[in-house]
Formats: structure tokens, C-alpha cells, sequence
């Protein structure tokens, strides 16, 4: 039995919607919130003033920065009118890229929930990687300060940690396990999971996670 036109086109319409997972990498690789930032540090703007002249909040900036936020259209135009730059420079493909480098001073600290006390701070490396399918951190794990763990998100990919330094307790799906220096573990990231320091010092490791094609 045939089916109808218009039943045909609803279900093709329906098989052929975009994974979101899939829209957020997209996003991603055009590195919007890197592109904000090198730009803003070329004028020697602070994100106080940024916000002042765009009339967005200096914290929303550095989350958009940071890739913590996508902002919207009206938002991004905001930005680009302070630049002085259209709106399609910040989806603008980039040239093909054979090296990059992110010196130490660089990088930019991220807080747990934003509080200095908080055991846990990373490092993003992920403006090394041109099409973010890897993301690759450096974390730093307290001993002491406020109770908060590191709960990364749950995706389709994988992750690695490598222990730097210090000792790491990773907690998944009713399993612990007690990491030390020079350890190395594969985890399946769709598994939910939470990191924390243990001992007296505090602990370091490189944290690289990778998608799903």
C-alpha cells in the first residue's frame, strides 16, 4: 500500500534532523569564542571594557570565550560592531594549520563553579586543536578547600587521563580507582564519573577527550 505525499515527506523529514551533538562540534571547530578573544588581547581590551562596549557582562564574555556559552546572533553582532569586523569573521575557515603553540602564560585558569576555594582547576588546550575533535586539559586537583569534585561531562568518545603528578581517585559506575603518578586510563566518556584528589598534595593530570565521528 502506498503511502501518502504528505505522510512521506513528514517521516523524511524526521530521519533527516541533525544530530545536536553533531551542531554543537560545528560550532566548536569555528573556535568563536578563541576568535573573540584573540581578537579583543590584539586591542589590548579587557573584558570589563568589552562588556562596557557591547553591553554584555564581563562574566558572560569569559564564558563565551572559554566555550562555556554560545552566544547568539544579536550578541555576536554586538561584538563584531566594537571590532569593526562583519559578522561572518567569526566563521570565517581559518587556513590550514600544521603547528600551534599556547605558551604558559596563555592559558587561562578555570575554577570549579567559579570559587577560588573549589578542589578543582583546569587549563583548556583546546584552542591547540584546529577542529576540537580532541580536547585536551590540564587539571589540577586540591587536597584541601571546598567539597567539589570534578563531574565531567557525559558524551559518546572516550577519555584518557594521565597522572602527572600526585595521587587521583576516579569513581565510575560503582568502581573506584586510586591513580598514581605516571598512571594512565582509558575511560568510556558516555559513562557518568567523578575525579578527585587524594592524599596530602595535590594532584595533577592531562585530561584528553575525543568525540565520536
Amino acid at each position: 500500500m502506498l503511502r501518502s505525499s504528505a505522510k512521506l515527506d513528514l517521516e523524511d523529514l524526521h530521519a533527516s534532523v541533525v544530530d545536536p551533538e553533531r551542531i554543537e562540534r560545528r560550532i566548536d571547530e569555528k573556535m568563536i569564542g578563541e576568535r573573540i578573544r584573540a581578537t579583543r588581547l590584539k586591542r589590548s581590551m579587557g573584558l570589563v571594557e568589552l562588556g562596557r562596549l557591547t553591553g554584555l557582562s564581563a562574566s558572560f564574555l569569559s564564558q563565551l570565550e572559554t566555550g562555556r556559552v554560545v552566544p547568539t546572533i544579536r550578541n555576536l553582532a554586538r561584538i563584531a560592531l566594537v571590532f569593526e569586523k562583519d559578522l561572518s569573521y567569526f566563521f570565517q575557515q581559518d587556513r590550514r594549520v600544521i603547528f600551534r603553540r599556547l605558551a604558559r602564560t596563555d592559558r587561562i585558569p578555570i575554577t570549579r563553579k567559579q570559587k577560588q576555594t573549589a578542589r578543582f582547576v583546569s587549563e583548556s588546550l583546546s584552542s591547540l586543536i584546529p577542529d576540537r575533535h580532541i580536547v585536551p586539559c590540564l587539571a589540577e586537583f586540591h587536597p584541601n578547600g571546598e567539597e567539589v569534585e570534578f563531574t565531567p561531562k557525559v558524551f559518546h568518545g572516550t577519555e584518557f587521563v594521565y597522572v602527572l603528578q600526585g595521587g587521583l581517585e576516579i569513581a565510575a559506575s560503582g568502581q573506584r580507582e586510586l591513580l598514581e603518578t605516571g598512571d594512565v586510563v582509558w575511560i568510556d566518556a558516555s559513562t557518568p564519573r567523578q575525579y578527585l584528589c587524594y592524599g596530602d598534595a595535590k594532584a595533577k593530570a592531562l585530561i584528553v577527550t575525543q568525540h565520536s565521528s
